[in-house]
């Protein structure tokens, strides 16, 4: 055997040495390999927690509960959820919840101006508000609602506005919703000349050009306000709701029929030592509604729209009348939009109107 082919290994002791470095060394690099991983730019070790996040996964699932509908809590939800941190304590000027001194002078202001500064913000010599709370995701009228929560509390008679009508299964917007969502944005501050959500004078100058003009204004727009409120997805109906809705907000109706005055006088019930009353209240506040129809309301005289309702119990009327009410037809603004009314002029106009329809 020549030299060149001779084995290296040429005693028991060095075949020993031998196997003990195959195991050593790859244990020591695996060594040197994790104590590189785990330092520091400087040799020294970092803590559990720099570990964790350098290693932690590229991004996290998160299971949350379904929400329900958009624009479905309470005045009291919102409170308890946004307000209250502001409110409870006086933070940043707010007036303290059920402090009826700080909120008497705020309630002074009417309704519509503390909604306006609630949704929009407002800056003033005591305090800041910020819109909406802070909570962009929160529509116009859950704001209101909590508005009226805390101002009732504080001493004020004010009325929440309705929670929207849920459809199941369809994906067509209430009136209330489509206002909520879009109109809202200039019919509540009036922006542009739009006439103002509740204005009963502005809504009754609207009414006198025709609902079938002011329908069209607003599918295809006109100057000042653009077409479908500015929301290209918006249905026909759900521009027709959203209209009715605010013309009811102000309880005027569009001067669509122009022989309804007589149809409702000829339709109208033999007077009797009461009605004198139930009709002046109509004529004022109901007709409006009731005379053409608006807002789903049923129109004066008409036996097959009354009488489902009638159906009900004329104390059920009498609670949807005084209270206001929202269902899937339409909506009734609590006392036709004349809060003044006393429960008892609501009553005889319910009456008139029920008796004409019997």
């Amino acid at each position: 055997m020549t030299e060149e082919h001779t084995s290296l290994i040429k005693t028991p002791k060095q075949l020993i040495v031998v196997v003990l470095l195959a195991f050593a060394v790859p244990i020591a690099l695996a060594v040197l390999v994790s104590q590189l991983v785990t330092s520091g730019a400087k040799g020294v070790h970092e803590d559990d927690s720099k570990v964790l996040a350098r290693i932690q996964a590229v991004g996290n699932v998160v299971l949350a509960e379904a929400s329900g509908p958009k624009g479905m809590l309470t005045g009291e939800q919102v409170y308890g959820q946004v307000c209250k941190t502001c409110h409870e304590t006086g933070l940043a000027g707010a007036p303290k919840f059920g402090d009826k001194a700080a909120w008497t002078a705020r309630i002074a202001q009417g309704e519509a101006a503390m909604d306006q500064h609630a949704i929009a913000g407002f800056q003033g010599k005591a305090g800041v508000m910020p819109a909406k709370g802070g909570n962009a995701d929160l529509t116009d009228n859950e704001i209101r609602r909590a508005v009226v929560y805390m101002a009732n509390k504080a001493g004020a008679t004010w009325k929440e506005p309705p929670m929207p009508v849920v459809v199941v299964g369809s994906t067509v917007r209430t009136g209330e919703q489509v206002v909520a969502e879009t109109c809202g944005k200039c019919h509540q501050t009036g922006e542009g000349g739009a006439p103002k959500i509740g204005d009963r004078a502005a809504w009754i100058k609207r009414a006198k050009d025709g609902y079938a003009r002011v329908l069209q204004s607003a599918l295809k727009g006109h100057a000042g306000m653009p077409a479908r409120g500015g929301l290209a997805d918006l249905s026909d109906a759900e521009v027709k709701s959203a209209l009715d809705y605010m013309f009811a907000s102000g309880s005027a109706a569009p001067a669509a029929v122009a022989a309804a005055p007589a149809a409702v006088a000829a339709a109208a019930p033999a007077t009797t030592a009461t009605s004198p009353d139930g009709k002046k209240v109509f004529d004022a506040s109901c007709a409006a509604c009731h005379g053409t129809g608006v807002a789903g309301a049923p129109k004066f005289g008409d036996k097959a729209a009354w009488a489902p309702r009638i159906a009900q119990g004329v104390n059920v009327l009498y609670t949807h009348a005084i209270g206001g009410f929202q269902g899937k037809g339409g909506v009734m603004p609590a006392k036709g939009g004349n809060t003044a009314l006393p429960d008892a002029d609501v009553k005889a106009a319910v009456d008139y109107m029920v008796a004409a329809a019997k």
